[in-house]
C-alpha cells in the first residue's frame, strides 16, 4: 500500500500564499520623477519678478562700526531717549505717492479650463530718490463680499524708472472690483 505523497510546500502553505511580489523599481522612480515635475512647474509659477531681481529675501543684520557694541551686545551707555516719530504722510502727500502707481488690474490667463488670473502693476518713481513701494489690496465680489486680499511690493526702483510687475491671485473670476486699501513709498536704504 502506498501513502499518498504530501506536496512540496505543506499542508499549511498553498501556492496562492506565496507572498507577493514587490513592486518594481521603475515604478517608484517613475512616481518620484512625477512627484518633482509637479513640485517644479508649481515652484516655477511662484518664482520673482520676469525683470530678474529675486525676490526680497530676510533684511541682514547691521554691521556695527568698530568700537560700537553690535546689536547683541548690550550697551555700556546709558539708554537713549526715544526717537521723535516721524510725521505721517498727509492725505495729499499719499495722494501724490499713490499716483506712482500708474496701472493695477487683473489679467485672465486661463488656458484649457484652468482659471490662471494674476494681478499686474505698473510704477514710475516721480521722487528723486530710489525707492521701496508696499501696497495692500482687496477685491470685492459684485454683492460687496471680499473675495481676496493680498500684499505686493516693488523694491529699489530708480527716480524715473518704471517697473511692471504681476503675482498670480486665488481668484476664479475676474468680476470683482480690485480697491488698493493701503499705499505706502519709502526711501530705499
Amino acid at each position: 500500500m502506498t501513502t499518498p505523497q504530501q506536496p512540496r510546500w505543506g499542508p499549511w502553505r498553498r501556492p496562492s500564499d506565496t507572498p507577493r511580489e514587490k513592486p518594481r523599481k521603475w515604478i517608484w522612480i517613475s512616481a518620484l520623477a512625477i512627484v518633482a515635475l509637479v513640485l517644479g512647474i508649481a515652484l516655477g509659477s511662484l518664482g520673482g519678478d520676469d525683470d530678474g531681481t529675486p525676490p526680497p529675501g530676510p533684511v541682514p543684520p547691521p554691521v556695527s562700526e568698530p568700537g560700537t557694541p553690535s546689536p547683541r551686545e548690550p550697551a555700556t551707555t546709558a539708554p537713549q531717549p526715544p526717537a521723535p516719530e516721524t510725521p505721517r504722510p498727509t492725505d495729499n502727500e499719499r495722494t501724490r505717492e499713490q499716483r506712482d502707481l500708474i496701472d493695477f488690474k487683473l489679467d485672465d490667463r486661463s488656458a484649457s479650463g484652468f482659471k490662471n488670473i494674476w494681478v499686474t502693476w505698473t510704477i514710475t518713481n516721480h521722487s528723486s530718490e530710489k525707492s521701496d513701494y508696499t501696497w495692500d489690496w482687496e477685491a470685492v465680489a459684485p454683492n460687496g463680499v471680499r473675495v481676496a486680499d493680498s500684499t505686493e511690493h516693488e523694491f529699489n526702483v530708480q527716480p524715473g524708472q518704471t517697473v511692471k510687475g504681476d503675482f498670480f491671485t486665488t481668484l476664479d473670476t475676474t468680476d470683482v472690483k480690485l480697491n488698493i486699501t493701503s499705499f505706502d513709498r519709502t526711501a530705499s536704504p
